[in-house]
């Protein structure tokens, strides 16, 4: 039964989570401004379809032109400068946000631009929401561009997005979705391109005024256009208030340099894209760096509006060169000026791309798919848990986890679970059915110094909600802590387990491991009903076994004890005399016929060296060549085992081998595990259990374990 303080736990973090189970989803979505573009149209949008299917919608930016859209769809707007890199500023933003979640009850906070997400997303840490983002740009690697990554889900809008955030910002594959941009056909009818040699030619860019859009490149490759087509128009539409005032001047100084003054028209965002595009013969897309998708494109593209873009990230995607668009090299306007005067030229030309365009569009890119693909990952976003369990080592323990895994998956039954394990170790649970993937570390490696900074920030990327700290020291509470994950599962054994949020206290008398994990587990309300511990083999590893046994003549029929020389090589008050060991195998070779293996790591070489030139009865030496899945495989060819307090007694019991566990410095009732066939050996020494790595009373704890008294136990478990 869980006590009353777990059950308190339990229900103040899920709490929020009951809510969540309804229909109804409130999510707040961050961007700098409301200004034209990709970006902020797709917040309206997202917006409204929230809005149009029950759910709240909130947006918190800086104000701009499509804000009264917003309210015309019925979202609620906060006007904050989450835009802002000024230190002071986002501090202010950052608390601000938090009572905006507090006070509107949000579920997901959605960051769509690298500042505001940054503030977000330590608000939504802070207040433990869900928290996503949407990588609309090919960013440069730096600190501020990876809080893009950290979403517990990273949409996109191109595969060559998804390629730039997995192979850039070590983005997990199973945390992007590709979801392409919409747009509403009916704001953006077909109209044939009609050739009307009584007006203008227009040709023109819609987007924001930024250099990477390379207004500068059109300019000039306008200027190349106008000397062959005399009757020719250029739209330039984009809120020029809130661009950079030294670009504005770039580019009238540029209008001014190429003499184009008389036939360039700006439009402000307050005239309607789909107007603008209605005025349009061609558009041109110039940027000059990796565009993520190119909103404006499909956009003209649905409205019949033939264009001319640059090779650059997601563009290539959406056109096909000569079949839904021209294509021209990046940053070079006499490339461009040749495209866009081919289509001026052109009629039929631009017939044959429009209608394949429209074409496109209405199978790629509807507005309904868009928004339909985006509320979906909100609810699967909410409905799942990401959640670590740390496990580090040591090998013993690993495999006493098993239980505790198989508990919390029964429990979380759709969530992915990840498990962070020593590198040694991951073979362990490299096969087990209850767990989503692993991750390694190795603190006397790679993950030293800056290495562990490292490790943290890739588990930060991860977006876990919950972390369950089964490994319970300083260096796995500290990790939890710096991976940022809202709620920390763990005991409060001082040190840094102030780092935890949810703790209990150090049971004040010794239990056995799987009791130990389990006050843990009661904190998030899972009680562990089954103990049995669980191993995996492969088919590689018990071929190797038997070949092995084979090739070292064993008789079909014959018993087999497995002996572990040494049960520790830091603790060798934990290990049986040599001795003693030697006597054993006499004895069951004499008496009952039966083989000895013995297992061991390669610093056990040594020992068993030694034991193979005094014992005549052929014992099979399998000292240093097993790795663990082989050691796995072996043991559970053994018709028993016998050990000290080690990692072999629990492979044993997890495999249904008998086992005889010889304990001394160490507590069987804290150390031993659950098992069906198995003795357990331990003298009553006043001294006993030390937990010493050194001795000066003679170890009697071992030294007065006989062997005889060894041997009528691996009898009984055999039998």
């Amino acid at each position: 039964m869980i006590t009353d303080g777990y059950a308190k736990n339990f229900t103040n973090y899920f709490k929020h989570d009951a809510r969540r189970a309804v229909k109804n989803m409130n999510v707040l979505q961050l961007v700098p401004r409301l200004n034209i573009g990709g970006v902020e149209k797709g917040t309206v949008e997202i917006a409204r379809a929230l809005v149009l299917n029950g759910h709240k919608a909130v947006v918190i930016s800086a104000g701009g032109p499509f804000e009264k859209n917003l309210a015309a769809s019925g979202a609620r707007h906060y006007t904050l400068p989450v835009g802002k890199k000024n230190p002071f500023v986002m501090i202010y933003c950052y608390f601000r946000i938090r009572q905006i979640i507090r006070d509107e009850n949000i579920d997901i906070v959605h960051g769509r631009s690298r500042i505001p997400a940054v503030t977000g997303y330590l608000a939504s840490r802070r207040e433990r929401r869900t928290f996503i983002t949407t990588a609309h740009g090919q960013y440069k690697c730096h600190l501020i561009s990876r809080v893009m990554g950290w979403g517990k889900v990273v949409i996109v809008a191109s595969e060559t997005m998804a390629r730039h955030m997995h192979e850039n910002f070590g983005v997990a594959g199973d945390k992007i979705i590709i979801i392409p941009r919409g747009v509403d056909l009916n704001r953006f009818p077909f109209n044939h391109p009609v050739e009307n040699k009584t007006r203008p030619f227009r040709i023109g860019m819609i987007c924001r005024f930024t250099p990477l859009k390379g207004h500068l490149d059109f300019l000039k490759a306008a200027s190349y256009v106008s000397r062959k087509i005399p009757n020719l128009e250029i739209i330039l539409m984009g809120d020029r208030a809130s661009a950079r005032p030294e670009y504005i001047k770039k580019i009238e100084l540029a209008i001014r340099h190429f003499l184009i003054g008389n036939i360039v028209k700006f439009k402000d965002p307050d005239e309607g894209v789909p107007e603008v595009l209605g005025g349009l013969d061609v558009l041109v897309s110039a940027n000059r760096e990796q565009e993520a998708f190119g909103r404006s494109i499909i956009e003209a593209q649905s409205s019949g509006v033939p264009v001319v873009a640059t090779r650059v990230g997601g563009v290539v995607e959406n056109i096909e060169d000569g079949v839904t668009g021209l294509l021209c090299e990046a940053g070079d306007p006499i490339d461009m000026a040749k495209a866009i005067t081919r289509l001026v030229s052109d009629h039929g030309l631009r017939e044959k791309i429009a209608g394949n365009a429209r074409s496109y569009v209405e199978r790629s890119f509807s507005l309904s798919s868009m928004t339909e693909a985006t509320l979906k990952t909100y609810k699967e976003a909410l409905e799942s848990k990401k959640i670590l369990v740390f496990k580090i080592s040591s090998l013993g323990d690993v495999i006493l986890s098993v239980p505790s895994l198989r508990a919390i998956r029964k429990r979380f039954p759709d969530s992915s679970i990840k498990v962070l394990v020593d590198v040694k170790f991951r073979k362990v649970l490299e096969k087990c059915p209850y767990i989503s993937e692993i991750i390694t570390c190795d603190f006397k490696g790679r993950d030293r110094g800056r290495g562990f900074l490292k490790l943290a920030s890739r588990l930060r990327a991860e977006d876990f909600d919950i972390s369950i700290d089964l490994q319970n020291n300083d260096r796995s509470h500290l990790l939890a802590f710096l991976a940022m994950i809202p709620a920390r599962y763990g005991y409060n054994n001082r040190g840094k387990s102030f780092l935890i949020n949810h703790k209990i206290d150090l049971p004040c008398k010794p239990i056995g491991p799987l009791d130990h994990q389990a006050r843990v587990l009661g904190l998030l309300g899972i009680i562990p009903s089954e103990k049995d511990l669980e191993l995996w083999t492969d088919e590689e590893s018990d071929k190797w076994a038997r070949d092995f046994l084979n090739a070292n003549w064993m008789h079909p029929g014959q018993k087999l004890v497995g002996i572990s020389l040494s049960a520790s090589r830091k603790w060798k008050t934990k290990n049986w005399p040599l001795s003693s060991f030697m006597e054993l195998t006499r004895m069951l070779a004499r008496d009952r016929g039966i083989r000895v293996v013995l297992f061991g790591v390669a610093d056990d070489l040594p020992l068993a060296d030694e034991f193979m030139r005094k014992v005549s009865s052929k014992p099979i030496n399998a000292v240093g060549k097993t790795d663990i899945p082989r050691l796995i495989s072996l043991i559970k060819r053994c018709n028993a085992l016998v050990a000290g307090d080690s990692s072999p007694v629990h492979i044993a019991a997890a495999v249904k081998v008998g086992f005889v566990a010889i304990f001394g410095p160490t507590s069987p009732e804290r150390h031993l595990p659950p098992f069906k066939t198995g003795k357990v050996i331990k003298k009553n020494v006043k001294c006993s259990p030390c937990y010493r790595g050194t001795c000066y009373k003679g170890h009697r704890c071992m030294t007065s374990v006989r062997p005889q008294e060894i041997f009528d136990a691996v009898m009984d478990v055999i039998s």
